[in-house]
């Protein structure tokens, strides 16, 4: 499978100007070295046969002429070579010069397009030779062929699903509404740029945002190909700024001042899952006016097809795939992410103690990550509400698996933190019930551990009552994708302030407090929390006093949930794709039949809990995903894994 990425390059040969001949070759040197790197669209500058700095040059019959036979000359070339080429050139046609891009693959003018908006200011003065494009695509006569000529012409590659090729040139995405949308909206994933602008102080860095805003804007990839060293510089100096964007993210950038190609593999398939999602991405079958500007419509289009092979080896892949989708890279902006994030929680969980006359707030405190961060969030919402955190009613409740260690840690976080400190055994009651069902408390099974997660959760909202209180929920949204929560016991709560934050960004926002909370030893328990194994402490200690249930070794690694998570739900891949995914992006952790393993897991557990999710508690929404089914999932409880799994049993993980 190609998985739906692409690769795609920009490329910035060295040329000369109007020496056709000399630029031809160069052309055909970078194709070779784009074919070596298995590129399967290559996009090249604007006038980049010709120069785009030959000024009145563009007049004479012979340089046109020749222009046009190198078109030819690079289509040949490219036989047999699984590329798309696109170039540009002046072209004559019914007495008109045209500043144009030809699309060329497999000794074929796929179609050519016109530059539509020809800048005749400061020093741009294009209007002295070109005629302004056209949106209707009409047959023209090209080197003795029939080729599609206008600006609404779609690029369709027929064997790789969501490859959709159009082109706009220089001008064209500078001004108010470019090309662009209307390629888009009419079902271009891939938008290629043909450029020619001159570089001034600080362009650069507007260049750079205008490119990735319009992929983001326009949800697509983006191939900005711009002209560098080798046009004149009677007026103007050339940088050959190349850059591939997708969806808002800079892909490749290259140097300026260096004539240079840059590749990236754009993932097509992201995109279409992007629009799929927002279904405010226009559909836009009759055209949408905007004043006098006509957006066109899809059936304006020409689609022209084509077929190309994208296979390639699988370990070639030219992008980072982030194996912590939640979690920023750069230490800035984690920390950045972490404050808001808090701010966030603690803003949800501030309108809801106010909107409910709320006097206390009741949190359950295992010692472990999850109750931690809850009762930090608190914290951080009696402090922007003024309130006395002695209201905050913090619960310890050990049970038959409770550890000194986690048990030291809850009593010394809440002292620390100002809380009111209540202890509750659950041994005792959870035994007499053991009796009243007439259980056997020596079996230790589902029903020996859902029995303690209940009980506590009976104690925390019978407090609640007494005191005028509100449950704080605890749970955090990896347990509740994997339906590892007991239902109606820790699964329950008055609010859910860590619903919609992963495990793996829990680990981050505990440790962003610790290292900024200014306080010696709450930063030193803080630090022993986030060192403690993920448990529910249902089961009893190891003879040695140690956490004898380890959440990770029952249902996996949670960093590779989470990123099976993001994934599922944000962009909605193929299993097989996002065990790629997982490979690439875990290959110094995990092996394929570990990554595999859990995958199958996964798959299981998110479509057999979806009964869980159904029904938890409001919950503030703190990042791109969330299971809540009053937001980002509305999914059947009945709904039936077996597609999903069957894709899995047909992969080897050898």
């Amino acid at each position: 499978m190609d998985y739906g990425f692409v690769r795609v390059a920009a490329i910035t040969p060295d040329m000369r100007v109007a020496d056709v001949e000399f630029n031809t070759e160069e052309i055909l040197k970078c194709i070779d070295s784009a074919v070596e790197n298995e590129t399967r669209l290559a996009v090249f500058p604007e006038l980049c046969i010709t120069g785009y700095t030959c000024s009145d040059l563009f007049l004479q019959s012979v340089m046109l002429k020749e222009a046009r036979l190198a078109v030819g000359k690079i289509a040949h070339y490219i036989i047999d070579k699984n590329i798309v080429v696109i170039v540009g050139l002046p072209m004559m046609n019914d007495g008109k010069l045209y500043n144009a891009a030809a699309v060329l693959y497999n000794g074929r003018v796929l179609g050519i397009v016109p530059k539509t908006n020809i800048p005749n200011y400061s020093e741009f003065y294009e209007a002295r030779h070109f005629t302004r494009g056209f949106q209707k695509v009409r047959d023209i006569e090209f080197n003795g062929d029939t080729v599609p000529f206008g600006t609404n012409i779609i690029f369709d590659c027929e064997n790789v699903e969501n490859m959709k090729i159009a082109v706009e040139i220089c001008e064209d995405l500078w001004v108010p509404l470019p090309p662009s949308v209307s390629h888009t909206i009419a079902g271009a994933t891939i938008v290629a740029n043909l450029s020619a602008g001159d570089e001034t102080v600080c362009k650069d860095v507007y260049r750079k945002g205008l490119v990735s805003g319009q992929s983001a804007k326009l949800i697509c990839g983006y191939i900005y190909a711009a002209a560098g060293e080798g046009e004149s510089t009677t007026d103007m100096v050339f940088s050959g700024h190349n850059l591939i964007c997708e969806n808002g993210s800079l892909m490749a950038e290259s140097t300026r001042f260096i004539n240079q190609s840059i590749f990236a593999d754009i993932d097509v398939d992201k995109l279409v899952a992007e629009r799929r999602r927002m279904n405010t991405y226009p559909d836009n079958m009759s055209g949408v006016s905007e004043g006098s500007i006509q957006v066109s419509s899809v059936c304006d289009y020409r689609v022209v097809k084509f077929s190309i092979k994208n296979e390639r080896d699988e370990d070639s892949l030219l992008r980072n795939i982030d194996n912590a989708p939640f979690v920023p890279s750069n230490a800035d902006e984690r920390e950045k992410r972490c404050d808001e994030i808090l701010t966030l929680q603690a803003m949800g969980l501030k309108k809801r103690l106010v909107h409910t006359h709320a006097q206390t707030a009741v949190v359950g405190i295992s010692g472990g990550l999850d109750s931690t961060l809850a009762l930090l969030v608190t914290v951080k919402a009696f402090d922007f509400l003024k309130k006395d955190r002695k209201e905050i009613i913090a619960v310890t409740m050990p049970g038959f698996g409770t550890t000194d260690r986690t048990y030291t840690n809850a009593v010394t976080l809440i002292q620390k933190l100002g809380a009111s400190f209540r202890e509750i055994s659950i041994a005792d009651a959870v035994n007499k019930h053991f009796e009243d069902i007439g259980h056997d408390k020596n079996i230790k099974d589902v029903t020996y551990e859902n029995a303690q997660a209940r009980q506590r959760t009976y104690l925390l909202m019978d407090i609640a009552n007494e005191t005028n209180g509100m449950v704080i929920g605890t749970g955090d949204m990896s347990e509740l994708a994997l339906g590892w929560a007991t239902y109606n016991g820790d699964h329950m709560s008055m609010y859910g302030v860590n619903a919609s934050v992963p495990k793996t960004l829990v680990r981050h926002l505990v440790q962003y407090y610790a290292d900024t909370c200014g306080e010696d030893v709450l930063k030193k328990v803080l630090y022993d929390v986030l060192a403690t194994p993920v448990s529910p402490e249902l089961l009893p200690p190891e003879k040695d006093g140690t956490i004898a249930q380890k959440t990770e070794d029952l249902v996996g690694p949670y960093e590779l949930h989470d990123f099976f998570l993001y994934n599922v739900l944000r962009f909605g891949f193929e299993p097989a794709k996002i065990y790629y995914m997982s490979v690439k992006a875990f290959e110094q952790i995990y092996d394929k039949k570990t990554i595999l393993k859990w995958l199958k897991v996964f798959y299981r557990r998110f479509f057999s809990q979806q009964f869980k999710r159904s029904c938890i508690p409001d919950g503030v929404k703190v990042g791109s995903v969330t299971v809540s089914p009053r937001g980002d999932l509305r999914m059947p409880s009945d709904g039936c894994a077996a597609l999903w799994l069957k894709q899995l049993e047909n992969i080897s993980a050898e």
